[in-house]
């Protein structure tokens, strides 16, 4: 099958926040790939992409530029325009997927669980944001991925500096803190993977833990019983779905106190790096990395 695919061209790299993480995922991506027997080409995303993918005839495209520029919709206009097929979600469900208040806001249209939040100005009232949410809370760029800017406040005067650590890479919001197991649950072409229960050392899944650090914990089994396993696939299928995602992505969960389950977001391109999730969610149903990739590649058109 892998050399029914045709040419594909791997981007990575891009310009945003992210780049060296997609400089990652897509040279191991561009690795597996070519053990598989598909003529695929790296190519490090810049502003002139349209022009070096019409000069390079290919067939289609694997998207694995994370963050802004590339799973945001902009990349994926470009390859409509050029109608190059392409991995992943399309325009509209990247564009909202990318905005993480955007994406709150469409599950709580159709009633799925979203943790409480506030938006946060130069000019919010912060003390009275913390008597509204509580302590601790958690702050968030809304336009960024692999937890860039987020921080834990953990008292009253500490919240105006995570929000200004944050502001920088745009709009910013807080959200209560979520004290329960995280979870995270890959999807493949319709198919909800068996969900990763994440344990980590630091006070959250942050940048150092998803990529660098030896000492965060995957359980997968997850260790939920078989009934609660079960609402949290639907669940993660439902928010998917909301957003219009398609092909592959990956819904991000977590616990409250109570035990119920809470939606935090959706990753529509995610990492593909040795420390990544869905590699090893795909590996508990049988796929090799190689395996995983050339499907992912498969599930273009076929949604």
């Amino acid at each position: 099958m892998a050399k029914d695919i045709g040419k594909v061209a791997v981007l990575m790299g891009g310009w945003s926040a992210e780049r060296n993480v997609s400089l990652s995922s897509g040279s191991a991506v561009l690795a597996a790939l070519t053990n598989a027997g598909v003529d695929a080409h790296g190519i490090d995303v810049g502003r002139d992409i349209a022009d070096v993918l019409t000069k390079g005839q290919f067939d289609c495209a694997f998207n694995m530029v994370h963050g802004r520029g590339g799973e945001d919709g902009v990349l994926q206009g470009v390859l409509e325009t050029l109608q190059l097929p392409y991995t992943g979600c399309g325009i509209l469900a990247s564009a909202i997927s990318m905005d993480k208040l955007v994406t709150k806001r469409m599950w709580q249209a159709v009633g799925l669980p979203t943790a409480k939040y506030k938006l946060l100005t130069a000019d919010s009232d912060f003390d009275a944001v913390v008597d509204e949410l509580g302590l601790p809370l958690i702050v968030k760029p809304a336009l960024e991925g692999s937890s860039i800017g987020m921080s834990k406040v953990e008292q009253k005067q500490a919240l105006q500096a995570a929000y200004e650590l944050a502001a920088p890479y745009g709009e910013v919001f807080v959200e209560e803190w979520l004290s329960g197991d995280e979870f995270t649950v890959a999807l493949l072409d319709g198919e909800v993977l068996p969900p990763i229960r994440l344990e980590v050392q630091s006070a959250f899944y942050d940048y150092e833990a998803k990529y660098q650090s030896n000492d965060t914990q995957y359980h997968c089994p997850c260790g939920l019983n078989r009934t609660e396993e079960t609402t949290l696939k639907q669940l993660a299928k439902q928010a998917f779905n909301t957003v219009q995602g398609k092909g592959w992505g990956r819904v991000d969960v977590m616990q409250n106190t109570q035990g119920d389950f809470v939606l935090i977001e959706v990753n529509t391109v995610p990492g593909m790096t040795d420390h990544s999730l869905v590699p090893m969610a795909a590996k508990a149903i049988g796929l090799s990395f190689e395996q995983l990739v050339v499907r992912i590649v498969e599930t273009i058109g076929s949604t």
